[in-house]
């Protein structure tokens, strides 16, 4: 399961939901057929369970979604503080030099010396940018996934190339 965001509390009494959304495009969620939801985002696949989205928009720099089947404020704190997911087949294509933060899980990271720092682990947001958790048997750093640091994302060959030194 692909973890796209998480409920974050009601939105009216007529069963909207606030979302917080882990990634760039959250408009594009519309077109997927079916949310997974789960109490925990690394849930076995029988602790997800199926929504159908009726609507979803942008409300207050926030973004909104009704989900068929909830239908008042009670239903919805129901599901307040789950995560939403989503089968791989199901998200939409990425463009050129876009990527899912689940295909960036677990790639290595090379310096440009050829100097292995580590896997990725995870990735935070943050209000500038996001960051890399980049994890090896000695430390762990925090690497920003911005253009001058993030020099080549080989998706296929499971690396990505940065602009970093290994005693930084």
């Amino acid at each position: 399961m692909i973890v796209l965001g998480r409920i974050i509390a009601p939105f009216g009494v007529r069963g909207w939901l606030r979302i917080h959304p882990f990634g760039d495009d959250p408009l594009s969620w519309g077109t997927i057929s079916h949310w997974w939801l789960s109490l925990t985002a690394d849930a076995p696949p029988d602790q997800w369970r199926a929504y159908v989205p009726e609507a979803i928009k942008v409300h207050a720099n926030s973004l909104v979604a009704k989900l068929a089947g909830i239908e008042d404020r009670d239903m919805s704190e129901s599901i307040d503080g789950c995560f939403i997911g989503v089968l791989r087949d199901e998200l939409p294509p990425v463009k050129l030099g876009e990527y899912y933060w689940d295909d960036l899980t677990d790639l290595s990271v090379v310096n440009l010396q050829g100097q292995l720092l580590g896997n990725v682990k995870s990735l935070l947001e943050t209000g500038a940018h996001n960051v890399l958790v980049v994890a090896s048997e000695k430390n762990e750093r925090l690497l920003p996934f911005v253009e001058h640091v993030v020099k080549r994302v080989d998706v296929p060959g499971k690396m990505i190339h940065v602009d970093w030194d290994v005693d930084w």
